[in-house]
């Protein structure tokens, strides 16, 4: 076996991804090993509000400052995203929140923002942005047949996978579910739960697994996100339940599966 130069050791691990998970609620952040290693416990800030696109970069940023040295970025997003650019921020166009009534100010700041190239200018590192659900469905697929991802959380997120490879996205959240025409967010979204309470919502949640697979006649799905651990309905045997760091340890997928 050829010896290693002197003064040059080995870097296991490289490259490592700074990654960010999004949400409604709260921004987390970590470091993560080129094998999906935690190199630093997660930190975690509730989303301020109003929340502006040049607000959220210095709150990233500003997590980001006390984490390992990284080599790239990522980021789920909580709404529609395409090459990296913000077609939809529904949690983030009100002045006080989700659920909260949209301001024209912050729709105009969000409509068409380019999220990639503003994370990139801050960070000084490659980055890949993507909708959240589609980065938590990186970590938790397979790469068996057709693999739906559904995130229950402030709102709803679903993510298509067909052979491991990450499909173009759909916001199968804002399509109808209800009866009285309401969208998915406003039937299974935290607001709905609150009001509704665990068990009818959990029914609720039954529902529209079966709606989805007569959609896309899924092979498997996963449930994430943060309102996950709240489901305890039961499940069929292709419908498993996720852990929600699925959202930061998805980052290293991102990049593989993009």
């Amino acid at each position: 076996m050829p010896s290693r130069p002197a003064g040059r050791t080995a870097r296991p691990g490289l490259p490592r991804t700074l990654c960010f998970d999004i949400g409604g609620s709260g921004l987390k952040a970590s470091v993560l090993s080129s094998h999906g290693e935690l190199l630093h416990q997660p930190v975690r800030v509730p989303t301020p509000y109003p929340l502006p696109p040049e607000q959220l970069i210095s709150t990233l940023a500003g997590l980001a400052s006390g984490l390992p040295a990284y080599q790239r970025v990522s980021a789920g997003f909580p709404g529609m995203v395409r090459a990296g650019r913000v077609l939809s921020a529904p949690h983030f166009i009100s002045p006080s929140g989700p659920e909260g009534v949209p301001s024209a100010e912050l729709q105009s700041a969000w409509a068409g923002f380019n999220l990639q190239e503003a994370l990139e200018a801050a960070l000084g590192r490659p980055c890949r942005v993507a909708n959240d659900a589609d980065v938590q469905g990186a970590a938790l697929v397979k790469g068996e047949g057709l693999e739906l991802v559904v995130t229950l959380g402030t709102g709803v997120g679903t993510a298509l996978f067909w052979q491991g490879k990450l499909a173009p996205h759909l916001e199968l959240a804002q399509h109808p579910l209800g009866k009285k025409g309401q969208t998915y967010n406003e039937v299974l979204g935290n607001d709905a739960r609150r009001k509704v309470g665990n068990k009818k919502w959990n029914a609720r949640v039954a529902k529209a697994i079966e709606v989805l697979r007569g959609l896309v006649f899924f092979d498997h799905c996963y449930i994430g996100g943060g309102n996950s651990s709240r489901v305890k309905a039961q499940l069929p045997p292709d419908v498993t339940l996720a852990d929600n760091s699925a959202g930061i340890l998805g980052g290293v997928r991102l990049w593989e599966r993009a």
